[in-house]
């Protein structure tokens, strides 16, 4: 175990150390020829790395992103969540973009519609998560008013849902078969026209 010194001590007008008072003379001389205090943080540096420390440890910064100059220990938060160029995505089709750009683009990105499965209804995306969280509450209390109907109720309106279905399948029929007199009468319409045309 080291013997405590019980030697008497000066402080440095320099580096604010204490320095056995005997060699304090020795040390301040070379302290004042060698050493700097840093203004920032207060550290004794070597004068010939006074700059070097200063740029390296406490000079502003600019952002590898949008060139903005600010203190070294301010750039990780602006990266991470105030630089406008710093990449996001949008929450609506997941698309990676610069923030400056976010709002505009999930503005004409949120109007976009999609088809609900529970209601087949198109639904902006913007307004989905509503959508789907209202139209699940009026399925279930569907889904409960049909548990509670009687059966006679539910025996009429299913032919209403068969008559519905038939006049759909009726209506892709006719067209259909609209189509096909369509090009049967151009076919016939380009034969019947051809062997006037030669003399």
């Amino acid at each position: 175990m080291a013997a405590v010194s019980d030697q008497p001590t000066s402080i440095c007008i320099h580096c604010d150390r204490p320095i056995p008072a005997a060699n304090i003379d020795l040390h301040s001389v070379h302290c004042a020829r060698n050493l700097e205090k840093c203004k920032v943080c207060g550290d004794m540096v070597p004068k010939q790395h006074a700059e070097d420390h200063y740029l390296s440890t406490h000079a502003p910064v600019s952002c590898s992103l949008c060139s903005e100059t600010m203190a070294r220990d301010s750039l990780d938060i602006h990266k991470g969540e105030n630089c406008p160029q710093r990449i996001v995505t949008c929450e609506f089709c997941e698309f990676p973009l610069p923030a400056i750009d976010l709002a505009e683009h999930q503005e004409v990105c949120g109007n976009r519609t999609e088809l609900c499965q529970l209601c087949n209804k198109y639904v902006r995306l913007r307004e989905r998560y509503n959508h789907e969280f209202n139209c699940n509450i009026i399925q279930d209390n569907a889904a409960g008013s049909s548990r509670n109907e009687r059966p006679a109720e539910r025996d009429a309106s299913a032919p209403r849902r068969q008559q519905n279905e038939f006049s759909k399948g009726r209506l892709l029929f006719t067209i259909a078969i609209t189509g096909i007199a369509v090009i049967l009468g151009s076919i016939f319409y380009q034969r019947k026209a051809e062997p006037s045309n030669v003399h």
